[in-house]
């Protein structure tokens, strides 16, 4: 049972208590579930590096808030991840996606078919090829078989093909009914018999693989859910945990769980399961653990702390600041800071240790949101910045001391109608960057009018003008009694050119971050062009994959965009015929426009 907060500050504070926390920074071995229980563990390491001053000073900070607050960590039996370690998903959030695995009913239905009603139906037309049909002893048989029939049916019902009274199966079974009664089949009984018989031996005279028995997926699923039951739900795992837990059937395992032993868990299972893998971003990204830019969003979090907290002296301290980071998703009190929406930075124990970082608080925040946005552009530059990952960088801008905020949606209001101003900033950026260049062009925007607007403060017009630019008008009705809704909230082609007239953010980050993606634009150029053309690209993500497309295009110096247009020629030309008529009209208007 915890002791009641002040018990255990005192306690922490008293020379066994911190002890107790230098060993924690030792070994990594505690747990914090809400940014306020690594205080204490900052007051130790303070102590540690000769800081008596600074620690004494934070103690007297907590205390006034130590007799509701926890300020201290729980102890734990495994090492906190490293500060450079992140994870698609926790031991707890995978087990919760396995725990929904259940039976496929197309997929059981086909077992069964193969490994119940095949093998019957192979031994019935063994029975009517006996050459001692209609003798005792086969009557004796094809008794048992017709009772074996019935118990199978009442057992195994996903299938019902053998129901069918057309089916071969059925005319053998029903004419072995007639012969087990003594009755005689009538002259067309007979002919159907012979025709079925002589049908179903072609059939399995055919050269064929034999059935293998494989395992449903929901069995794999609830033997590597055993798996994980013997790991902590709150964290990832190492790259061994993962490899064991992903490995074939054991022969222990085949016992206890009735699958065969040395059985493969399936790819759809190994997906799930191996999002706990902990490891850099990098190699996360590079084994396709993170598949698109709105996973690498829903990660965001995970991926700021470790951003945050590498670039610390010590490496036991960045662990703990990494620790505060990932726990400050969970949770946060903030008694003592009357922000609503406390920044991790600013809070008393990150700040007392400011002084070992190797950038100052802005140049730390400017950096982590210029890494993330590069690494998503990078990774899927058809994709560029998803509303997700622009909602977790936004909080960001103000920490970097950019001079613009980012652009969030919704664009307006909904209720108001009153467009959002943050339009304009966006687009100032955007005229400043493309004015002149392939984008402009090819979208057949004015930047120097656009430019104008922004200053004047005109949002009204620039509202205006995306829904000019769709043909849509600037209201969208709505039913009776109902106010009609601003086309920036309900219409997505004014949207749309909402996010082309602004580049949603990516110009801002260009100008005010200094975004420059470390595979250069030309490559990311090429990557847009093939996810615009991929086989999984719909209209929707191939007209979000060509706008980036333009967009990198304009950032490469001249002599790159002719060899980047060369080599798009050289892959159009290559392209099916179902995906290069999708391309065609928009190439032929970037060779124009280029």
């Amino acid at each position: 049972m915890d002791l009641p907060p002040a018990e255990v500050f005192a306690h922490c504070l008293d020379d066994e208590g911190l002890a107790r926390l230098r060993s924690m920074l030792d070994s990594g071995r505690y747990e914090v579930r809400a940014p306020e229980e690594a205080a204490l563990l900052v007051v130790a390491w303070l102590l540690r590096a000769g800081e008596g001053a600074a620690a004494a000073g934070l103690i007297e900070e907590l205390r006034p808030h130590a007799h509701e607050v926890r300020f201290a960590p729980r102890p734990a039996e495994l090492p906190s991840p490293g500060a450079e370690l992140v994870h698609r998903r926790t031991v707890g959030e995978a087990a919760a996606l396995l725990m929904r695995r259940g039976p496929a009913p197309a997929v059981e239905a086909q077992r069964e078919a193969l490994t119940v009603w095949r093998p019957y139906e192979d031994e019935l037309l063994a029975h009517w090829r006996r050459e001692d049909a209609q003798g005792p002893e086969w009557t004796a048989d094809g008794f048992v078989l017709l009772e074996r029939y019935r118990s199978l049916a009442a057992a195994h019902t996903r299938c019902t093909g053998h129901r069918d009274p057309k089916s071969n199966s059925a005319i053998l079974r029903g004419a072995l009914e007639e012969a087990v009664a003594g009755r005689a089949p009538a002259p067309r009984a007979a002919g159907l018999l012979r025709h079925a018989v002589d049908s179903m031996a072609a059939k399995r005279e055919k050269a064929r693989q034999p059935y293998r028995e494989r395992p449903g997926h929901h069995e794999a699923a609830a033997l590597v859910l055993r798996r994980l039951s013997a790991h902590p739900v709150d964290r990832g795992l190492p790259q061994e945990a993962v490899e064991a837990l992903l490995g074939p059937v054991a022969a222990e395992e085949s016992r206890e769980s009735g699958l065969p032993a040395g059985t493969v868990i399936p790819p759809s299972v190994r997906e799930i399961a191996g999002g706990v893998l902990d490891a850099p971003l990098e190699v996360l990204l590079e084994r396709g653990a993170i598949p698109s830019a709105e996973v690498l969003a829903e990660l965001a979090h995970r991926v700021i702390a470790t951003y945050n907290a590498r670039d610390y002296a010590d490496a036991s301290l960045r662990t703990l600041i990494a620790a505060v980071y990932r726990a400050s998703r969970a949770r946060y009190v903030g008694y003592w800071i009357p922000a609503p929406h406390v920044v991790v930075s600013e809070l008393p124990w990150v700040r007392a240790v400011d002084r070992w970082h190797r950038l100052e608080p802005a140049e730390r925040a400017r950096a982590t949101l210029t890494r993330l946005a590069e690494t998503s552009l990078g990774a899927f530059p058809g994709t560029g910045l998803p509303v997700t990952l622009v909602n977790a960088l936004s909080p960001l801008a103000g920490p970097a001391e950019l001079p613009t905020r980012l652009l969030v949606e919704p664009f307006a209001h909904d209720f108001s109608g009153a467009a959002s101003p943050l339009l304009l900033d966006a687009a100032w950026h955007a005229a400043e960057l493309l004015r002149g260049t392939v984008y402009e062009r090819y979208f057949g925007i004015d930047f120097a009018a656009v430019r104008d607007m922004a200053e004047t403060g005109d949002v009204e017009g620039f509202a205006r003008l995306c829904a000019d630019r769709a043909g849509r008008p600037l209201l969208v009705p709505q039913p009776a009694h109902w106010r009609a809704r601003p086309a920036l909230t309900r219409d997505p082609a004014v949207i749309e050119q909402a996010r082309i007239l602004t580049t949603f953010n990516l110009a801002t980050l260009v100008r005010e971050a200094g975004v420059d993606p470390g595979p250069g634009w030309a490559a990311l150029a090429r990557g847009a062009f093939t996810e615009a053309t991929g086989r999984a690209a719909t209209a929707k993500r191939s007209a979000r994959a060509w706008r980036h497309l333009l967009f990198h295009l304009s950032l490469c110096e001249p002599a790159e965009q002719t060899l980047v247009l060369a080599w798009i020629d050289a892959e159009a030309a290559r392209l099916p015929p179902r995906a290069a008529a999708r391309i065609a009209l928009p190439l032929a208007q970037l060779r124009v426009v280029a």
